[in-house]
């Protein structure tokens, strides 16, 4: 069955394809499952969009995803103010706190250097990274970034930056597959790596 392509439902289809992970004919099973279930379902959905759109920004010590200015992390007295974990996206941060294993502080990068993408150093913001390790307090940054080319550039690029700052910077081990990202990897893996960091 073909989707009349200017009308309400293909609106929807093409809304959907643009998510990550879904092709044609997923967005169009999708469209139809919303089309067909009861009008509060439906609305219970865009309401949560709406207020994950209004109510979440990225905190502004870490760039984890913030109800408020901070995150929970970065406002928990408890965590250890000494390390920070280096990761690309927040998927992996709560990949990690789903292992356990690590109780230090987070900077997220919500990406990797790619200069042929045209992202380069302040789009990942390392400056606010090295801020953090100005500021004192910090012994060790270990750098989590995804075993790719992009993800090595960013950990090879990131050590350079820190390294004459006087802080211990780490690389988690290569435990996780290469090829891999993180937030697919099982928490036994993420815990030996982070456990088997080592010196960059």
């Amino acid at each position: 069955m073909s989707v009349d392509q200017q009308g309400l439902l293909a609106k929807l289809v093409r809304e959907l394809v643009r998510l990550p992970g879904i092709g044609q004919k997923s967005a169009q099973r999708l469209a139809f499952h919303l089309l067909k279930a009861e009008r509060e379902d439906a609305m219970r959905l865009a309401e949560a969009i709406q207020a994950m759109k209004d109510g979440l920004s990225f905190c502004r010590q870490c760039r984890n995803i913030a109800e408020g200015e901070l995150c929970e992390f970065c406002r928990d007295p408890k965590r250890d103010r000494s390390k920070i974990l280096v990761i690309e996206e927040p998927s992996t941060l709560y990949a990690i706190e789903r292992a356990g294993g690590y109780r230090g502080l987070y900077h997220v990068l919500l990406g990797v250097l790619s200069p042929l993408d045209g992202v380069g150093p302040s789009d990942i913001r390392a400056e606010e990274l090295l801020d953090r390790v100005k500021a004192g307090g910090v012994e060790e940054v270990i750098v989590a970034t995804n075993p790719t080319i992009e993800g090595e550039a960013t950990a090879i690029y990131l050590t350079r930056l820190l390294k004459p700052h006087h802080v211990r910077v780490t690389r988690i081990a290569y435990g996780i597959p290469v090829g891999m990202d993180i937030e697919y990897a099982d928490e036994v893996t993420l815990v030996k790596s982070i456990e088997g960091r080592r010196d960059l």
